[in-house]
């Protein structure tokens, strides 16, 4: 291939990445005009509310969770459930010291997970399954939640008509490696999802959801098939959302930063390793993985590097990219600047840690909290 042709090509590549990454940011500003945000007075909730909190070896911070569920107001007849899930370090103990002796709260002590079912899935249908809630909320042991969260997240899922929704905690990070990734979390379907669309549609495949803090109706999961339905599966929360709309029930999300927060990882070792084990299974195989990879590459990556060397549209898409980061970052409670600037070297490691969850998948290595996946 000639220098000339090279060179077309190459400004052909830099402008179409420019083109996405402006497009996905566009889009962006539609999704934000829709998302749900709950109230900040709700109105009292008039049914059960079971909340139901999986727990493995998470003593060192599960004290803040259970005393932020205890503080709900606003829901009459709640409930918290614990499941220690096979714990190695006093996990039940610090439940119970954190809990005073409030009535309102059990812990369970988990069955080993059965063949066929990963460790999470099988920890919620035990939870599910000693529930009496009509409205069961899955809280994870990093999240904090806010006095009025259950309350005003009641209020969404009932007045929105879902049988599930997912109110996206603020995503607590502090280190580089945490700081570089898990605002993605967020930014990915706010730049993707067609929330208007998704919320109204049937299909499986138009899903966002977040397990670290997650409402569902109860009868709606039973028809669904429980967490049975989703047994196998590591990222079990978009899977279940998945199973819920099968049953022609609607799913959502909604802005909960300003509701609840969760520190999933501390470092960058805890927070590769938790990106790993799952990621090989975000985009439905090989193939799907691929594409979005190559897709991300084209529009977050190459205009970067290419508005390095002078190009003007490589600093469109760049200037795009950032833009966009920095939009869901003021959103979702998350720090604006300057990490929105290092939003290519994101991506980027987004990447690798994709191909390090195929390398370990394939090896047969992944294993989560001592269990193999």
């Amino acid at each position: 291939m000639s220098t000339p042709r090279v060179a077309r090509v190459l400004r052909g590549t830099v402008w179409t990445g420019a083109f996405l990454a402006t497009a996905g940011t566009l889009h962006e500003l539609v999704n934000l005009r829709r998302l749900r945000a709950p109230a900040t007075d709700p109105p009292p909730v008039r049914e059960p509310v079971s909340v139901l909190v999986p727990a493995r070896d998470e003593a060192h911070r599960v004290g803040p969770t259970i005393c932020s569920l205890l503080a709900q107001s606003g829901v009459p007849d709640l409930e918290v459930i614990v499941l220690d899930d096979g714990s190695a370090d006093d996990t039940a103990g610090a439940v119970t010291r954190a809990a005073a002796g409030d009535p309102r709260l059990r812990v369970l002590t988990g069955t080993p997970p059965p063949v066929g079912f990963l460790g999470k899935p099988h920890a919620c249908a035990q939870l599910a399954a000693a529930a009496r809630g009509r409205v069961l909320v899955f809280v994870d042991a990093d999240v904090v939640l806010a006095p009025h969260a259950v309350a005003a997240a009641v209020a969404l899922l009932r007045d929105g008509g879902f049988g599930l929704l997912c109110p996206w905690p603020r995503q607590l990070a502090d280190d580089l490696a945490t700081r570089l990734v898990q605002p993605l979390l967020a930014w990915s379907w706010l730049v993707t999802l067609p929330l208007g669309v998704a919320e109204r549609s049937r299909r499986p495949s138009l899903v966002a959801a977040n397990g670290q803090f997650l409402l569902v109706d109860a009868a709606v999961l039973a028809t669904a098939g429980g967490f049975a339905a989703v047994s196998g599966e590591v990222l079990d929360d978009i899977a279940l959302a998945r199973a819920v709309r099968r049953t022609g029930s609607r799913t959502g999300v909604a802005d909960g930063s300003g509701i609840a927060a969760c520190r999933m990882y501390e470092g960058g070792t805890a927070m590769a390793a938790g990106y790993r084990k799952s990621l090989w299974r975000a985009f439905g195989g090989p193939g799907g993985s691929a594409a979005v990879a190559a897709l991300l590459a084209l529009a977050y990556v190459v205009p970067a590097v290419a508005a390095s060397a002078g190009s003007r549209a490589g600093l469109v898409g760049y200037g795009a990219a950032v833009v966009g980061r920095a939009l869901a970052a003021y959103r979702t409670g998350g720090r604006v600047w300057p990490d929105s600037a290092a939003h290519p070297v994101s991506v980027a490691a987004l990447l690798g840690l994709l191909a390090s969850s195929w390398a370990g998948h394939r090896a047969g290595t992944l294993r989560w909290k001592g269990r193999p996946l």
